[in-house]
């Protein structure tokens, strides 16, 4: 482990990309859309942390919070999560900003100087991803009465497509699909098994409202 950090540390998502492998072969439309976990969702501290995100662009989050370091080789976009405890107003919680990944690193928190850090965080390590442009989406996905943890990870196949941050834990092709097929009946739920935290919790329900 300590040789991958060291790898990662010196590495790019250039590189990554073309060392990966990827799938192949004929498991066709769901397979290629969901071909590794490519966006990681984070929460942030507040209206602050944005602002300066969106300014210089980039977003940071400690590697700790990573479950596992080598999703660094798959990354492609990283999304901002807006927590309600952070930002009061209805209209500015949930998934607002998505941007794609130029480059990463592995700093300690002391090195990322557009935020000043917390005493007692100076050495902790840090991933600093810095992002091509922020993009707004079109329709804010919806925290739907739950909230990041850590972070989440999901394909920008999903993420482009979700209403509600419960969508984004949909995983294995059997989900996708009846997802697909009843969200073309109308709206729908996705139910976790964890009633706060999404990135804690598993499909277990998936139906229309």
């Amino acid at each position: 482990m300590e040789q991958f950090l060291d790898e990662i540390i010196q590495d790019s998502p250039e590189k990554a990309y073309e060392r990966s492998t990827r799938p192949r072969g004929t498991r066709e439309y769901y397979a290629n859309q969901l071909a590794g976990k490519n966006v990681l969702v984070g929460s942030v501290r507040g209206p602050g942390q944005v602002e300066v995100a969106l300014e210089h662009s980039f977003y940071h989050v400690p590697l700790k919070n990573l479950s596992d370091v080598k999703i660094l080789t798959q990354l492609e976009y990283v999304a901002m999560c807006q927590s309600r405890k952070k930002f009061y107003d209805p209209a500015k919680t949930g998934i607002h900003w998505v941007g794609k990944v130029v480059d990463w690193k592995v700093l300690q928190r002391k090195e990322i100087k557009e935020i000043p850090c917390r005493p007692g965080t100076e050495e902790d390590l840090y991933v600093r991803f810095t992002v091509e442009e922020w993009k707004r989406l079109a329709a804010p996905i919806a925290l739907g009465g739950q909230g990041i943890y850590t972070v989440l990870y999901t394909s920008k196949y999903i993420l482009d497509r979700a209403l509600e941050i419960a969508e984004l834990r949909l995983e294995t092709e059997e989900d996708i699909r009846e997802w697909r097929e009843k969200r073309r009946r109308g709206k729908v739920k996705v139910k976790l098994d964890h009633e706060q935290y999404v990135d804690l919790g598993r499909v277990v329900e998936v139906r229309n409202i």
